[in-house]
C-alpha cells in the first residue's frame, strides 16, 4: 500500500479544522456531574484463572447513568503495596475478553485495569459483558451513529463518562496508587484513552496507540474505510443533516481533548493506516496541551502500527514517567 496523507513534514505541523463547540468544558462537566450522583460502587471478586504470576479480580462498577460495567483488574501476585496503575481501552466492537489475554502490563509490576466496552464485544477473541442499556434514534450498522442526532444521546458520551469512571474504580483499589495512574489503548481505545486525558486532571501519562476518534471533519472524508465509513454511510441515508451530524461529532473530537491535557503522552501512528489517518492522529497529537510529548512514527504500517515493537517502545518510554 503506497502512501496517502500529508508529508511527514507537513504532518507534523498539520493543525485540524475541527471546531471546538463554545460549552465544550460546560457540556463534560455536567455530564460528569450527573454520572457522580450514582455511586461508583466498584466491586472486586477474585477469579480462579489457572495463572500463577498475576492474581486477577473481576470488577463492576457504576459507569454512565448508573448502569454496571465490567473490567479485569491483575494484580502481581506477590504484591502487598500499592503499585502504579495502568488502565487499558478496548478497540472498536471488543470486549474485555479473557483475563490470560492481558498480561503484558501485570508482568511490568503495574496494576492492570481493562475496562469492557458497553454494547460491544462480539468478536471472538474479545467477547464483552456489558450491555448499553440507553436507547437511540435511527442509526446505521456499528456504533459511530448510535445517538448521533445530539450530543447528549451520542454512544461514546456514555463510554467516555464510563472510562472516567474506570479511572476511578481502579483507583479506589486499596493496591493501586492514585497518583501514579496511566491510560492507554490502541485505536478506539486510543482516543478513549485521549478522551480521558482531556477530562481527568492528574493522570501521570497517557499512551494514545494509532488513536481513533480524532479530527472527524478530516477523517470523514479522507478515508473510506469501517468505522469512519459508517458516518458517510448515514448521511448518504440521512441527507441534510452533515451539520448537524458534524456539530454532535465536535464534542467527541481527540482534537479537543488533547488541548485539554495536563499529563505526558507517547503517542504512535502508521503513515499507511487508511483506518486511523495518520493526518487525524497528528491533529490530535500537535493540539496535546502538555509539553512532554512525543510520537512514535511507523513509516511502512497500516493500522497494526507498531505493533509488539511499539509494546516495547511504551513500556521503555513509561519507565521513565512511571
Amino acid at each position: 500500500m503506497a502512501l496517502f496523507d500529508l508529508p511527514l513534514t507537513e504532518l507534523r505541523t498539520y493543525q485540524s479544522a475541527s471546531a471546538m463547540p463554545d460549552d465544550f468544558d460546560d457540556f463534560w462537566a455536567q455530564t460528569l456531574k450527573e454520572a457522580r450522583r450514582h455511586d461508583l460502587n466498584p466491586r472486586f471478586a477474585p477469579v480462579e484463572t489457572g495463572l500463577e504470576t498475576v492474581r486477577v479480580l473481576d470488577v463492576t462498577f457504576n459507569g454512565f447513568g448508573g448502569h454496571p460495567v465490567k473490567g479485569w483488574l491483575a494484580l502481581p501476585a506477590a504484591v502487598t503495596e500499592p503499585l502504579p496503575a495502568v488502565v487499558q481501552f478496548i478497540g472498536y466492537g471488543g470486549g474485555r475478553g479473557l483475563p490470560h489475554t492481558h498480561l503484558l502490563w501485570a508482568s511490568t509490576g503495574r496494576a492492570h485495569f481493562v475496562m469492557d466496552t458497553r454494547g460491544q464485544g462480539t468478536r471472538p477473541t474479545s467477547v464483552g459483558d456489558t450491555p448499553d442499556p440507553a436507547g437511540t434514534g435511527p442509526s446505521g450498522a456499528g456504533f459511530m451513529t448510535r445517538g448521533i442526532e445530539a450530543p447528549e444521546t451520542y454512544f461514546y458520551r456514555r463510554v467516555f463518562t464510563d472510562a472516567v469512571r474506570a479511572v476511578e474504580a481502579a483507583r479506589a483499589h486499596p493496591l493501586t496508587q492514585e497518583t501514579r495512574t496511566t491510560v492507554l489503548g490502541t485505536s478506539q481505545g486510543g482516543g478513549i484513552a485521549l478522551a480521558v486525558g482531556g477530562l481527568v486532571p492528574d493522570l501521570a501519562a497517557v499512551l494514545p496507540n494509532v488513536p481513533f476518534l480524532c479530527d472527524f471533519p478530516r477523517a470523514t472524508t479522507l478515508t473510506n474505510r469501517h468505522p469512519y465509513r459508517e458516518i458517510g454511510d448515514y448521511l448518504s441515508a440521512h441527507r441534510g443533516k452533515t451539520g448537524q451530524v458534524h456539530t454532535t461529532l465536535s464534542y467527541f473530537d481527540g482534537v479537543h481533548f488533547a488541548s485539554r491535557a495536563t499529563a505526558p503522552t507517547l503517542f504512535s501512528t502508521a503513515l499507511e493506516d487508511r483506518t486511523c489517518p495518520p493526518s487525524t492522529v497528528f491533529a490530535a497529537y500537535n493540539a496535546w496541551a502538555h509539553p512532554d510529548k512525543e510520537i512514535e512514527v511507523y513509516d511502512f504500517n497500516d493500522h497494526e502500527g507498531g505493533g509488539p515493537y511499539h509494546d516495547a517502545a511504551a513500556m521503555r518510554w513509561l519507565a521513565d514517567r512511571c
